[in-house]
């Protein structure tokens, strides 16, 4: 395991979420940018609840099933220890993003800032302080196409 959290950290708290259905390349970058910004990383998992507009929603892998591919992930890939991260499940779009005064910054991709902008109106309308947005690239296969669950979902 590697020795956690890094004296680098900047947050002691730092959020993201999605659905990370068939974990790809694009999830391991969110994930990696959030470890190497946050002491403790939360992470939103969407439940079947949130899946009504998903394109090939019948695909996407069960929650446990995510779950459990995110917790291989940052165990084994990144040497991560449960300690320094939480799970949580997300029935809305934003979660506890919304309500946790302790969370200071927020990891997104170009393809969802635009829920962490909002995510922040609503923390300044509840008297919240805003997080910092950490806003990373999209990754690029080797056809220069964005990584998509769901053109992976497509050739299941």
């Amino acid at each position: 395991m590697v020795d956690f959290p890094r004296n680098e950290s900047i947050y002691e708290l730092i959020g993201l979420g999605g659905t990370f259905d068939q974990f790809h390349l694009g999830h391991a970058d969110l994930i990696k940018t959030a470890f190497n910004y946050g002491k403790h990383v939360a992470i939103g998992l969407t439940t079947e609840k949130l899946l009504g507009n998903k394109k090939l929603k019948d695909k996407i892998q069960s929650y446990s099933k995510r779950e459990k591919n995110l917790k291989q992930f940052i165990h084994n890939e990144l040497g991560i220890s449960e300690q320094y991260y939480s799970i949580i499940p997300l029935n809305d779009p934003f979660g506890p993003t919304i309500t946790d005064k302790n969370l200071q910054a927020h990891v997104s991709s170009m393809e969802t800032y635009k829920i962490a902008i909002k995510i922040n109106e609503i923390r300044i309308q509840k008297g919240l302080q805003p997080l910092i947005l950490i806003i990373i690239p999209i990754i690029l296969n080797k056809f220069g196409k964005k990584f998509s669950s769901s053109e992976l979902r497509k050739n299941l």
